[in-house]
């Protein structure tokens, strides 16, 4: 028989990051791929990206409409508790053989919770990461406790994922799977960004990646020094939109203030997998507090300025500079990434995320993995 495998994706950065594994899934003879969609794709103010997921093709078993109209941490939680019910309708139709679950948002714990009630595995990709200043690390902690296999990034995170208690065998390290892109993603020429985005990058460009701190009470406060910073910068500046956190209207709303008010700024809700990871081919720098200024821009030796508390304690490469979230601590950080000197640094250094493999090691460890009763027990 065939084995089915669901996939929950909640969001564009997820999906950038499932895509190749979701690929390779699809096309194996012997997996019933499920894809259930959930929160930010179906919601409109963050670009119906499920749009995105249908023009690639994956047939869709489920959607979970749970995204409360929300910039507040109320309504994330009350999402997660919407996503449980309907997740909990889903999943027990698919009745799945396992589940694959990647990295930390915050929905995530909707279907881990109701896949342990109804004794579905769970496969996790991207656990043992630290990212100190954002509710994601204890999700992701928490994810991988819930889980019954894992697919980490990194050596040093697959010693995490050991300390916490898992056995050996049920921890492999992969690599990141959106690295999978620079290997067999066709990425798009300068000329092709400029004009997707009908704007020209033959001038200096930064692209700003930021989203809410949500550890904090105030999660948009670390903002104020960024605003202040680009305000003193020239050059082109292009935002994306931030990820659906408490704060993130107020994100949006200030980014958008910022580009009606300087001709050189853009805004763009959703530039999907490949047009972003052109951009990172092309653009000077990245500047902001994702994930992917960690993981993805080391991949182009971008030089990239991290700010503030969200992304603490992650592992980084030589090309990610650490900014204090005020503006004079970010403007000299923006300085020496666009020294001469920096620049010349970063020529051979080596993405610590992977190799651009990780998503055939993924998928032979789901279709391999004995489905008997010893891996749903744990032991320590």
């Amino acid at each position: 028989m065939r084995r089915k495998i669901a996939v929950v994706t909640s969001s564009r950065a997820d999906y950038s990051h499932l895509y190749w594994p979701l690929r390779d899934l699809a096309a194996h003879p012997e997996v019933d791929l499920q894809l259930i969609v959930m929160g930010p794709h179906l919601s409109s103010a963050f670009g119906l990206t499920v749009e995105e997921i249908e023009r690639d093709a994956f047939p869709i078993a489920g959607r979970v409409e749970c995204l409360l109209s929300s910039d507040t941490d109320t309504g994330m939680a009350k999402t997660i508790g919407v996503a449980v019910l309907g997740l909990a309708d889903v999943l027990s139709q698919l009745r799945p053989d396992l589940l694959l679950l990647i990295a930390d948002r915050y929905e995530m714990l909707a279907p881990a919770s109701v896949a342990l009630a109804l004794r579905i595995p769970i496969a996790h990709i991207e656990g043992g990461e630290i990212s100190e200043g954002a509710i994601d690390d204890a999700i992701r902690n928490a994810l991988t406790k819930m889980s019954h296999i894992h697919f980490t990034s990194t050596h040093n995170a697959r010693d995490r994922v050991i300390a916490m208690g898992e056995e050996p065998w049920r921890v492999h390290r992969t690599g990141a799977p959106s690295l999978d892109h620079l290997r067999r993603s066709t990425l798009l020429t300068g000329d092709q960004v400029d004009e997707r985005l009908s704007l020209s990058l033959d001038r200096p460009t930064i692209l700003v990646t930021y989203h809410p701190v949500t550890l904090l009470r105030a999660t948009t406060q670390e903002a104020n020094a960024l605003f202040a910073a680009l305000d003193k910068i020239p050059g082109q500046i292009i935002f994306t939109y931030p990820n659906a956190d408490a704060g993130s209207h107020h994100l949006i709303e200030r980014s958008q203030a910022f580009a009606a008010s300087h001709q050189n700024a853009h805004v763009f809700v959703n530039l999907g997998a490949i047009l972003y990871w052109s951009l990172l081919r092309h653009v000077d720098m990245l500047i902001g507090n994702s994930s992917s200024g960690i993981m993805e821009t080391a991949s182009f030796a971008l030089p990239t300025v991290d700010i503030g508390l969200r992304q603490m304690g992650r592992e980084r490469a030589l090309n990610v500079l650490n900014a204090a979230p005020e503006a004079s601590a970010i403007l000299e950080k923006i300085a020496e990434a666009r020294s001469d000197d920096f620049r010349a640094s970063l020529i051979g250094m080596e993405n610590p995320y992977g190799d651009g493999r990780a998503s055939q090691k993924i998928v032979q460890v789901l279709t391999s993995v004995p489905l008997s009763q010893d891996l749903l027990i744990k032991r320590g």
